[in-house]
């Protein structure tokens, strides 16, 4: 017989399991990264938790940027903060956040208005304005120049074909801006023929001709000739803020105007002259009470100060002067803003009346219903300060309205030190309303008229009766043989309504 092959081939039991179909490869690079030694790993764990310590300048800086009196109508938050982030970026980038003088340094939202009014500039084709101002050297006066930024302006040298351009400058060439505008070479000119290559009409060339010449009178009358369109140079921070302006104006008086370019000197007025107008100011407001030509004329004379960089005990005067005048009227724009200016000049160590100011504030932020600056300004008080009169009177004022106690709150309103009265005025109104919506749920079914009287700080029962009727109460009114009465259970609803409106919207600038 033949022999017969065999249907299978014999192997060896298997042992173990193995369902890798590919071998199992250790990363050596991670592996090495492992057995490294733990040095490199701690100086990497410490680069990353390196943290920059800001100087007190500028974290000085950047609260002021976020002062709601040195907001500018137009310019959003994002905006600031993304203005911010570049200023103090580049200048950490270029060591020189301790050279640069932050205090004098302008705001992100002002740098923002001027390149904005810049760029309106150069596209009018103004030639006699200067380009757009950004913050692109802070190290301009230091003598020392970026080393990861460069200018907008960088070229390359038409000597050197091997240098490198930038990518936008390489690809694309027929499609660059200017080459569709001035067409200098008409053989380059895809426009001036039709699409099958015939010379286009008259009335086309005649056209483009304008055009050109249209182009060609905007162009600056410099060594270096650039298309209205192209980026222009930024100036630096010495170019915005070239320093103090001494004054040479003898007037007394003047006018107050907005500055739109650098302060002339014939038109600024120098200390002396200065102090004589705030003596002429103090009498004419005493003998005419005008507060329109007060406020302008006190306007003026800060503006000649911050102009010439005039911080002194004289400043500290002026500032609290017109600042008193506009709580007396009732101008809280202007008072805002002397009270920001007089904040930081309290903590610049100049003398004045830092603790009669403190309570303002904390009676203005009452007023605005602001807790979270109400918090700040607590955290801050020392203890010696908490013991001043008028300091510890504003506490007060808050302690009782946050305890509801409104029996001590309008016992403090008949008794405020200083001018704490003018800033009281304006929320005790609402006050009132919110008090009364108390006493109309604890006295029933109705009260008299000069309990309301003595218990919400009334002069009279009369100015009573013309407060609830001016509130449209005069419904609840009732003659009794007694006098007059309140009907407290049917005007619950009336008052716990007007309460929550008066609440609702506060004025909170108030300017006049």
């Amino acid at each position: 017989m033949p022999s017969s092959t065999a249907a299978f081939h014999q192997v060896s039991a298997r042992r173990h399991f193995n369902t890798s179909a590919e071998p199992v490869r250790i990363d050596q690079s991670n592996h090495s990264d492992m057995h490294s030694s733990p040095t490199r790993s701690t100086k990497a764990s410490a680069s990353q938790s390196k943290k920059v310590d800001w100087p007190i300048p500028v974290r000085h800086y950047v609260q002021r940027a976020f002062m709601t009196d040195n907001s500018i109508p137009g310019i959003e938050r994002g905006e600031v903060e993304n203005k911010l982030k570049q200023t103090i970026t580049q200048a950490n980038e270029n060591g020189a956040l301790h050279t640069i003088d932050w205090d004098k340094l302008p705001l992100p939202q002002q740098l923002i208005q001027n390149e904005r009014a810049n760029a309106r500039t150069v596209t009018n084709g103004t030639p006699w304005m200067p380009p757009p101002v950004e913050m692109q050297d802070l190290s301009a006066s230091n003598g020392t120049m970026s080393k990861k930024r460069k200018s907008t302006e960088t070229h390359t040298s038409d000597t050197d074909p091997g240098a490198t351009q930038l990518p936008w400058r390489n690809t694309n060439r027929k499609n660059v801006f200017e080459d569709r505008v001035t067409f200098q070479n008409p053989a380059n000119d895809s426009r001036s023929k039709d699409p099958n290559g015939q010379a286009a009409s008259k009335y086309q060339s005649a056209s483009l001709e304008k055009r050109q010449k249209r182009f060609e009178l905007d162009q600056p009358t410099t060594q270096s000739k650039r298309h209205p369109w192209s980026i222009q140079p930024e100036a630096s921070i010495a170019e915005i803020d070239p320093g103090p302006v001494v004054g040479r104006c003898q007037d007394l008086e003047k006018r107050y105007f907005r500055l739109t370019a650098a302060p002339n000197p014939d038109t600024v007025r120098p200390l002396p002259v200065l102090q004589k107008t705030l003596e002429l100011l103090k009498k004419k407001w005493k003998k005419e009470g005008n507060y329109a030509y007060i406020c302008d004329q006190f306007k003026s004379l800060r503006q000649d100060l911050t102009v010439q960089h005039i911080k002194n005990e004289f400043t500290v005067m002026a500032y609290e002067l017109h600042a008193r005048i506009a709580l007396e009227k009732g101008d809280l724009g202007e008072y805002n803003q002397c009270q920001t200016q007089l904040r930081a000049m309290y903590e610049a160590g100049l003398s004045g009346h830092p603790m009669e100011f403190k309570a303002y504030r904390i009676l203005y932020f009452i007023h605005t219903c602001n807790r979270t600056d109400m918090n700040d300004v607590l955290a801050d008080l020392t203890p010696a300060e908490k013991k001043d009169e008028a300091v510890k009177h504003a506490l007060d004022v808050r302690s009782a309205l946050a305890s509801g106690n409104y029996h001590r709150f309008f016992r403090l309103y008949l008794s405020p030190p200083n001018m704490g009265a003018y800033l009281m005025d304006m929320f005790v109104g609402r006050e009132r309303l919110a008090a009364l919506s108390a006493v109309c749920r604890a006295y029933k079914p109705d009260v008299k008229i000069r309990f309301i009287t003595e218990e919400l700080g009334f002069e009279s029962d009369g100015e009573t009766v013309r407060f609830l009727c001016d509130q449209q109460a005069q419904d609840f009114l009732e003659e009794r043989e007694n006098g007059p009465r309140l009907a407290t259970a049917r005007a619950i609803g009336f008052f716990d309504a007007s309460r929550d409106a008066a609440f609702r919207k506060v004025d909170i600038k108030g300017q006049i």
